[in-house]
């Protein structure tokens, strides 16, 4: 079910990059519909123990009745907004959509990639791992899947979509590019190899009533991948966007508008209660 709402999106976005008096409605297909997406995936979340994502979710029902309120005004920062998201899905579907053969191919080269190149840097920090399937990677009998989500390609997509959300140059779109795609791969492989060190040798295994879903062993995970590893990736994300922001000065400008486009109406909307 995930798969098709996401599917249904991604149709939406790209529909909306077609010129044409239907664009605002595809975009607002596109938001409604990647908004599902996040509810839909809850019950992973919380099965995880990952309350991030549900925060994500929580706030992502004002944003999308924002954001359809100016797109059917055809207001410019909506559109740029939504602009940023097509490209996004642009650069991911090709890697994400395992329902058609030819994309699952590439997802799983992606994958496959990641867990070898994962793998040889243990191999240089003399940490023996076995593979136990060809993106399971084991260590103490403590397994890691190594899924499309572990590659980095989302964050790669969406900071690429970011940039497109302005005129650029050809210049600033090379820069823009090596600044995102290499930085965050790079990093997503720091990321799993710590995440497979710190669960595989139980480097956290504290507070299970909190950290805990029933799993031996899971506190550790939980902990280095929904904890440390989340909060890095946000100081990570804030980095590039300075950079970004830097290389691109529009992007920053428009950043700017978006925020007080958001923050006006829900301050408004607070104003309005008795």
């Amino acid at each position: 079910m995930i798969e098709y709402l996401i599917l249904i999106s991604c149709v939406g976005f790209l529909a909306f990059l077609v010129p044409g008096r239907h664009r605002k409605y595809a975009a607002i297909i596109g938001w409604i519909f990647i908004v599902l997406t996040l509810f839909a995936e809850l019950p992973t979340y919380f099965a995880e123990n990952n309350f991030m994502y549900p925060i994500v979710a929580l706030l992502s029902v004002p944003f999308l009745f924002i954001t359809i309120k100016y797109l059917l005004r055809e207001d410019m920062r909506a559109i740029s907004l939504s602009r940023a998201a097509a490209v996004a899905f642009l650069i991911y579907a090709p890697f994400g959509f395992d329902q058609v053969p030819a994309f699952a191919m590439l997802g799983n080269a992606l994958i496959d990639l990641v867990v070898g190149q994962v793998v040889w840097i243990l191999g240089l920090l003399q940490y023996p791992v076995t593979l136990d399937a060809w993106n399971i990677i084991m260590h103490n009998y403590f397994r890691v899947e190594i899924i499309l989500g572990c590659t980095g390609i989302q964050s790669i997509a969406i900071l690429l979509g970011v940039a497109a959300a302005v005129p650029t140059t050809l210049r600033q779109k090379i820069l823009a590019f090596l600044l995102i795609a290499p930085t965050i791969y790079f990093l997503n492989l720091l990321r799993n190899v710590y995440v497979i060190m710190a669960y595989t040798d139980q480097w956290y295994p504290y507070y299970p009533e909190i950290a805990g879903n029933g799993e031996i062993g899971y506190e550790s995970f939980f902990w280095a991948h929904n904890v440390v590893a989340e909060i890095t990736a946000l100081f990570v994300l804030i980095f590039i966007a300075y950079g970004l922001f830097r290389l691109i000065p529009s992007l920053g400008q428009f950043a700017d508008e978006v925020y007080r486009l958001y923050y006006g109406e829900i301050r408004q909307a607070f104003e309005k209660k008795p």
